[in-house]
């Protein structure tokens, strides 16, 4: 069943006071990041979005949760149009996002607070959710006593306590060592596979897109379109090892041929890449 549509949507950007861009000799005050992406998701997919960095696959993101409006161009959730963000839909960030003056417990049953399940119910959930993480002991930990790892466990706690239909999520374990990094995508694998909800996952890493997607999408250099999508037909449940397989390499190698001419394009556009602002 098709969960999330996005059809032709396109987004710019106001540049800075003063700046100008001219493209195929038409200046400018503004610049677009996407140009007429088209995707489809189903319920229960695990979709990976690789491309350039800001190609904008942040901001596709942020248009599918209703954070940004599209320029033109429509995304929709279960066939409604998103004009806001949509109530089961849950954002998982590359910064932790947690309130510092929250212990763990508490920033988890934050999500369900604002939803309004009662305290006794809310409280259950979020231990439940953190015992799911591996949390179980650090209920009562302020963020500033939990390592990054422990932080992003409980930031991806307090999304899916929410039981929530889309789960997006930017770079989550971008700012994490290589370990950690491991053990949290196997993790988050491991639940995916129970409770098999949208998700729809930015990155950088190659080997990360395809360990954990169903579908790898090729986004081109700003301004993004789908450049290819690339089924990933490896067995579930999956271990790490199986990024030392054959098959694995083989989809490494066809993403990076996929992506490596969008790499060269972004590198030549690179002195635009901060000059947007909302």
């Amino acid at each position: 069943m098709e969960r999330i549509a996005v059809s032709a949507v396109r987004k710019s950007f106001n540049l800075k006071p003063g700046q100008t861009v001219t493209v195929d000799g038409v200046t400018s005050s503004r610049i677009a990041v996407l140009d007429g992406v088209d995707l489809t998701i189903n319920s229960g997919e695990f979709i990976t979005l690789v491309g350039p960095s800001g190609s904008g696959k942040s901001v596709l993101l942020d248009v599918i949760a209703g954070l940004t409006e599209a320029t033109s161009g429509v995304a929709r959730i279960d066939g409604i149009e998103v004009t806001k963000p949509h109530a089961r839909t849950a954002y998982v960030f590359q910064q932790y996002a947690l309130f510092p003056w929250r212990t763990a417990l508490q920033n988890v049953e934050y999500a369900l607070e604002v939803r309004g399940v009662p305290a006794a119910e809310r409280r259950e959930r979020a231990k439940d959710f953190l015992h799911l993480f591996g949390l179980k002991g650090f209920e009562d930990r302020f963020p500033s006593q939990l390592s990054g790892g422990m932080q992003q466990r409980v930031a991806i706690a307090r999304a899916l306590s929410t039981d929530p239909q889309v789960l997006l999520m930017d770079e989550p374990f971008a700012a994490l060592d290589a370990q950690t990094r491991d053990i949290l995508q196997s993790e988050l694998l491991r639940i995916w596979e129970q409770i098999k909800t949208t998700v729809v996952f930015v990155t950088h890493s190659i080997d990360e897109a395809i360990y954990l997607a169903d579908r790898v999408v090729v986004m081109t250099a700003r301004p993004a379109s789908v450049k290819e999508i690339v089924e990933i037909d490896l067995p579930r449940p999956r271990d790490l090892d199986i990024r030392n397989s054959e098959a694995f390499n083989a989809y490494r190698g066809r993403v990076w041929e996929s992506l490596r001419d969008e790499v060269g394009k972004a590198q030549r556009d690179w002195t635009l890449a901060s000059t947007y602002a909302n």
